[in-house]
Order: C-alpha cells, then structure tokens, then sequence
C-alpha cells in the first residue's frame, strides 16, 4: 500500500475492512510519510501511527542496494517520490507474489514501463475483492474505472516511446 491508499481508506471510513480483507503492507517511507501534515487533517482523518503498524502485516525497512537495483532495472524509478521509490524498491526485490496499491501516475508508469501492469490495483478492487461498499464514496483516482483508465492511456504512451 502506498501512502495514498492508505490515507485514502481512512478518510473513506473503509481501512478496517480493508486490513480485515487483506495481508496489507508497506515500507517504512510510506508509514513516515502518512504522519506528515497530520496537523494539518481534521481529527477524523489522522492516522495513529501506532495503531497503523499494528494494522500492518509488516511494514519494511529499503536499503540502499534495493534502492540501486531498482533504479538500475529502470531509471525512471528516480521520478518517484521517496515513499513510492521505497515501496517499489521493496516489491521488486520480493520473490513472491505482491500487488501494490496506490493512484500515483508516476508510480503507474512504472509499473506498465517494467511490465507488471497485472500487479497493479485500484483500492475500490481491493474493497470489492472483500465485498466492502465504502460509505464515504472514494475519490476518483482511487476507483476502479479511473485506474483502468489511466493504465490504458499510460500503456498506449509508453508502447510508442519504448523498444
């Protein structure tokens, strides 16, 4: 999960079901990152940091040789910003299967650009795949149909300009 997602899924009132669906993690850039400008949310949309990394499966640390490998598999991971750039370097050094969760069209890029657009989902899937209906409706980039979107138009960009 990315940051957004996951700031996302409390402000639409949905992370309980979504923890209690899901094996959710993250690194430590993301959890860093969702305690910024929590002065700045209402109360209702600040996130215990340690409730959060209870809620987690895990949440794990990136080094420096994750971080270099990733941007040697493509240079474009240095568009990212540091919570994304973590969170790819991570899943590209896992073994196993993962899908990442997050509406950042940078990241989205990536992803189409090393060709795991079939990791990729939108937070409403990940809602459905556990038969949640949000009843604070989420925001566009978090649904489905925007994701799909965006990956379609992404992939037609990237067809054109790549080998």
């Amino acid at each position: 999960m990315d940051t957004n997602a996951i700031l996302e899924a409390h402000r639409a009132g949905c992370w309980r079901a979504l923890r209690g669906g899901h094996r959710l993690e993250t690194v430590e850039a993301c959890v860093e990152e969702t305690q910024t400008g929590a002065q700045n949310r209402r109360p209702e949309q600040r996130i215990d940091e340690a409730a959060l990394r209870a809620d987690l499966k895990a949440v794990h640390p990136v080094t420096a040789a994750q971080r270099a490998e990733a941007l040697a598999r493509d240079g474009f991971v240095a568009r990212l910003d540091a919570g994304e750039r973590d969170l790819w370097s991570h899943a590209l050094a896992r073994p196993d299967a993962w899908v990442l969760c997050g509406p950042d069209t940078t990241s989205l890029r990536l992803g189409v650009r090393l060709g795991l657009r079939d990791r990729l989902v939108a937070l409403e899937s990940l809602l459905d795949q556990v038969g949640h209906r949000p009843k604070v409706p989420l925001r566009r980039a978090y649904t489905t149909a925007w994701h799909n979107e965006r990956l379609t138009a992404i992939a037609l960009e990237e067809g054109g300009s790549r080998p």
